[in-house]
């Protein structure tokens, strides 16, 4: 249809035929007749879908996509579903914890008496210790703080420590004269106590020995950290009252007793299992032996 109607096709002479000047009335006819040839032969034409639509199921922005364009997109998407799962599985983020230098920063408790660094105390604990060193301030005007950190990085022990945090926190002799400090490092499993001078003769040096070398180490080694600072509370508040000392823990010898045999033990269990072994070869050897034998005499 297009091939009849196209003007190259009509126009055109016979062949072997001379070409003659067309007249101007064949030539108005011919001129005023192509539009119209051309407008159907546009209209019979098969319409292509546009480049955008192919290019779209394809799965990219350009042409001779295929598979690879596919296996493409598909990574893209795992790698971003990967990416949120990792994101929302993640752990959240641990609540900072103060440290050491935060602790002497931060000044001495005003109404709690307790800076549990460590996070290790109850609040059980730290309401006892409270009322029990609000109770002896009131009546012999001596405070003691106690503090629990995870690890020392500054100093070598907890007796510089102790020192470092009564210095910053009470600077003159006459603010830390009747002010006492209790440290307990709960990784390195010691403590120690430090105070002003008044601090010091109301408690006595044989009490500051045995609670720092009993109370503090040998509860924190078990763990018993809340214990251990109760019990060292309760030490100190009875030697500044004058009561007596109710004392405390020791390290406990635990002896494990061994798994091994003594000897008496092997040798009766070796005289044991020899005569189980030589009985089961005496039968894996004899009965077949009777048997053999009985099938023999019976022949």
């Amino acid at each position: 249809m297009e091939t009849l109607l196209s003007p190259s096709t009509l126009l055109s002479p016979l062949r072997g035929s001379k070409k003659k000047p067309a007249s101007p009335a064949a030539s108005a006819s011919s001129s005023s007749s192509s539009p119209a040839r051309s407008v159907v032969s546009c209209a019979l034409r098969r319409q292509q879908p546009p480049p955008q639509a192919v290019a779209a199921w394809r799965g990219d922005g350009g042409r001779g996509g295929g598979v690879g364009s596919w296996a493409t997109f598909l990574q893209h998407g795992l790698a971003a579903a990967a990416l949120s799962l990792a994101i929302s599985m993640a752990p959240a983020p641990a609540p900072a914890v103060a440290s050491e230098f935060d602790v002497l920063n931060g000044g001495p408790p005003e109404d709690t008496y307790v800076v549990d660094d460590a996070g290790v105390l109850s609040r059980v604990t730290k309401s006892d210790v409270k009322r029990l060193v609000r109770d002896l301030e009131s009546r012999k005007n001596i405070r003691i703080n106690f503090i629990t950190v995870r690890k020392l990085t500054s100093k070598a022990d907890a007796f510089e420590y102790a020192d470092q945090v009564l210095e910053k926190w009470y600077p003159t002799v006459e603010e830390g004269n009747n002010k006492g400090i209790v440290v307990l490092v709960t990784s390195q499993k010691e403590g120690a106590i430090t105070g002003g001078p008044a601090f010091v003769q109301a408690v006595g040096d044989e009490i500051l020995d045995s609670t720092v070398s009993e109370n503090l180490p040998v509860l924190a080694t078990d763990e018993k950290y809340n214990e251990a600072i109760y019990t060292t509370a309760k030490r100190l508040a009875a030697a500044i009252d004058g009561l007596p000392d109710p004392g405390g823990p020791t390290f406990k010898d635990n002896k494990r007793e061994s798994n091994f045999k003594t000897k008496e033990e092997t040798e009766e269990k070796r005289g044991q299992f020899t005569l189980v072994v030589g009985g089961l070869l005496v039968i894996a050897f004899v009965v077949p032996m009777a048997q053999y034998y009985a099938y023999i005499s019976k022949k």
